[in-house]
């Protein structure tokens, strides 16, 4: 009877009142008792922050601010956010948030209408630092560094701890100021079967034909023997095919960026240079001296985007996704062949995104033994020949916040708020466990990451590992990531259902690139336009000094394994790999 009255009581005040009735610290502290644990924080010092971001709302909603809206691409993050966390906003604060999931494609796509019409779409965006090259250029996105200490001060929690941000060095423009904030973070390793890769049965026919032990692979020479293994010698795994290899490859927006973050940097493509190489990145883009000015694509302009490098990368994925993975991932997207290796047929993963780890460890899948710990294992990804020490590790995602400057500033500071909250040392840990895509320093640290570890096959030990750091998203050479990204999987395409050559392929890409970026060089851009060198002989470019690189007299050298245990003892003793 008294719980029925309350619910009257509550529901009258609420009538009475309005939304706003049910924000406060009674809210609060029903969210920190049944959904804010565990914390880095007390749940006293949960409190305090969460007072502050009740007096904050009361700031704004006195202007007439009752709600916002935001976006982000479709994770298991986001939708903890969208579901959970913005209903928790609501009743904390007052302000409604509307955070829409929709795919990443579109989220670039809309990001690009808002950036050419000047006027934002949302109040608020998680977008891929991987724009960070093209948010500094065209001048229209807000820098946080300076709105945290300027006209965003009283709407800047006290205790953000910026320091305690793991991916903020991706979100720095060349200017040294931050222009997004890590919401959510994920790299790309090697996965695979551990349980397979330890049967002694299979250990010493891989052994016996190879020369070599089965283990994690160092170079992609052993990745493509351990491809073969599985699919053409093992062939099954308890009455079922086995596929020594996965990935993607329909033509859609998400085949362009997983050829861009992985397996060109893997390759050696590009420049030696953390945390992307310099003059040349990745996607083969070389900038100017002043690190800034992109200059070309193509070879022949002193580029690497269809470099022996970077055609040894495509010709290699294609291969090996029509020999060794299922018929079924030529005709797919990152969504998806993500959670495919669950399903337990697949031995082997060269650019697998821990992003889906979530998907990866829910009891009762194939691949998780009886006792909720995992029969699969994630390390640092091989190299390709073209790789040398110092160059990229590997591929990092860190999904940002973003605000556009120009933006209705009341609007932009109550999306400002949600960004802060969502990040928040009240909530972020909790987001953390159940997203397992990592941005705080203090989270991954804490006891209760501790006693996940072993149920996550590396995942802990690869974030409190510098590994983390070498990993790294797209880098500042890219001067428009939308318009040239989708040039990519236009190209890519092409030679995955054999229209054209690997080699074609490149030299299309190439071309266009260097059209993108001379219409870029005429039209203008408010930092470090494009200015495009002549073409000349390609010869004159290639080297074995730097970047682009001449092709090797030998792209398949002895392929080489390490035991896992050596590499996960290599993380805990705070080394790269």
């Amino acid at each position: 009877m008294k719980m029925q009255f309350k619910a009257i009581a509550f529901a009258t005040a609420a009538l009475a009142l309005g939304q706003a009735a049910w924000a406060g610290e009674a809210e609060a502290k029903k969210w920190i008792d049944s959904e804010f644990q565990p914390s880095t924080l007390s749940k006293d010092q949960q409190m305090a922050e969460m007072k502050w971001f009740i007096d904050a709302a009361k700031k704004l909603q006195a202007k007439g601010v009752k709600d916002v809206s935001v976006v982000s691409e479709t994770l298991t993050t986001h939708e903890y956010e969208s579901k959970t966390l913005a209903k928790a906003f609501e009743e904390i604060t007052g302000i409604k948030v509307k955070h829409d999931l929709i795919q990443e494609g579109d989220v670039v796509e809309k990001l690009q209408t808002s950036m050419q019409s000047g006027k934002s779409i949302y109040d608020g965006w998680i977008s891929d630092s991987d724009l960070i090259g093209t948010h500094y250029r065209y001048g229209k996105i807000l820098n946080l560094s300076d709105y945290m200490t300027g006209t965003g001060k009283e709407y800047t929690n006290p205790g953000i701890d910026i320091a305690d941000f793991i991916g903020t060095k991706f979100t720095t423009a060349p200017d040294g100021k931050l222009y997004q904030l890590p919401d959510q973070q994920f790299a790309n390793l090697y996965w695979f079967r551990a349980d397979l890769f330890e049967r002694k049965d299979l250990k010493q026919k891989f052994k016996a034909k190879y020369g070599y032990d089965l283990g994690v692979p160092l170079n992609w020479s052993a990745y493509e023997d351990i491809a073969e293994f599985f699919t053409n010698d093992v062939k099954q795994i308890d009455g079922k095919p086995i596929y020594g290899h996965m990935d993607y490859g329909k033509k859609d927006p998400s085949l362009g960026w997983r050829f861009t973050d992985a397996w060109l940097s893997m390759a050696g493509s590009a420049d030696i240079g953390n945390p992307n190489g310099l003059p040349i990145d990745e996607w083969g883009i070389r900038v100017a001296d002043d690190k800034c000015t992109p200059v070309g694509a193509s070879v022949a302009r002193g580029g690497a985007t269809n470099s022996p490098a970077a055609v040894y990368a495509l010709t290699k994925y294609v291969d090996w996704m029509k020999k060794y993975a299922p018929k079924e991932a030529t005709g797919m997207t990152f969504g998806e062949a993500g959670p495919v290796p669950a399903q337990g047929q697949i031995a082997q993963q060269i650019f697998w995104y821990t992003a889906f780890t979530a998907d990866m460890v829910k009891p009762g899948l194939p691949v998780v033994n009886a006792d909720g710990t995992p029969k699969w294992r994630m390390a640092p990804g091989p190299n390709g020949p073209y790789w040398k020490q110092g160059m990229q590790n590997g591929y990092q995602d860190v999904g940002s916040w973003t605000f556009f400057k120009d933006h209705n500033p009341d609007r932009l500071a109550a999306a400002w708020l949600y960004a802060q909250f969502v990040t928040a040392k009240s909530t972020s840990l909790k987001k953390t466990i159940v997203g397992l895509t990592p941005i705080r320093e203090s989270d991954i640290r804490s006891k209760a990451m501790t006693d996940m570890a072993p149920k996550l096959g590396g995942l802990v030990e690869f974030y409190r590992s510098p590994a983390r750091v070498a990993w790294s998203p797209t880098g500042t050479n890219v001067p428009d990531y939308p318009k040239l990204a989708q040039l990519w999987w236009k190209n890519v395409a092409q030679a995955v259902t054999g229209e054209k050559t690997p080699q074609a392929a490149m030299d299309t890409l190439a071309d266009e690139m260097d059209q993108v970026m001379a219409r870029l060089e005429r039209a203008g851009m408010a930092h470090c336009a494009p200015k495009l060198n002549k073409k000349e002989d390609p010869a004159k470019w290639l080297s074995d000094k730097h970047a682009p690189w001449k092709k090797l007299d030998n792209e398949k050298p002895k392929g080489e394994t390490i035991a896992y245990d050596a590499l996960l003892q290599a993380w805990k003793n705070g080394k790269v790999r």
